[in-house]
């Protein structure tokens, strides 16, 4: 069987200032591009049963940068729908909201077309998407790849290892890196996370 290969997108200026961002498509920085080709060497000797993306310009363009060839972008790859606090950081929310903690609290309803998203609808999302992973990595043919975005990737981690969605916030992701989840006398673990050339 192979492995779960997650993919946090290179840096964007919201990453770097710390303001929540899902469906603002915003572009990688220059260092983020860099960070994404410097992804290739990690990837290219592995043989991919699927490789997903999600449909926003920085996943994609991660993926394309890092030589993740043929990756099909899926909507249940995209990131935490942060409603209102869209574009807002944590010390902002803070200031009027001080106890505010994403992880149990979510967010508050946003404009139209984006309510917020609760722990546990992220935890569906994943869960969604984990059985796609699991036909794949059944069928023998490689490893799976997603590239998506730290906090649904943070979800999705945390329901492969049979934790709740809010216990996401154990595990930090960095932007440009990849992740390994793997297996071990049949049960999910970590092999390798956060990890850079």
């Amino acid at each position: 069987m192979g492995d779960l290969l997650l993919v946090r997108h290179g840096e964007t200026e919201w990453s770097v200032s710390g303001q929540h961002t899902s469906y603002t498509d915003l572009p990688l920085t220059e260092h983020g591009e860099e960070q994404a080709k410097s992804l290739a060497p990690l990837l290219s000797a592995r043989t991919y049963a699927l490789a997903l993306t999600s449909p926003l310009h920085r996943a994609l363009r991660t993926a394309e940068l890092a030589g993740v060839m043929g990756a099909v972008p899926d909507p249940d790859l995209h990131e935490w729908d942060y409603g209102a606090y869209e574009g807002v950081s944590t010390v902002e929310i803070h200031r009027t909201r001080p106890d505010w903690y994403l992880w149990t609290d979510g967010v508050p309803p946003g404009p139209e077309g984006h309510p917020g998203e609760s722990p546990a609808e992220v935890g569906r999302r994943a869960d969604r998407l984990l059985s796609r992973v699991d036909a794949a990595l059944a069928s023998g043919d490689g490893d799976v790849i997603l590239v998506a975005h730290a906090h649904f990737l943070r979800v999705l981690t945390a329901r492969r290892l049979g934790l709740t969605p809010a216990d996401g916030r154990l595990f930090q992701l960095a932007t440009g890196t990849v992740s390994r989840l793997s297996t071990e006398h049949g049960r999910p673990v970590i092999v390798e996370w956060n990890t850079r050339p």
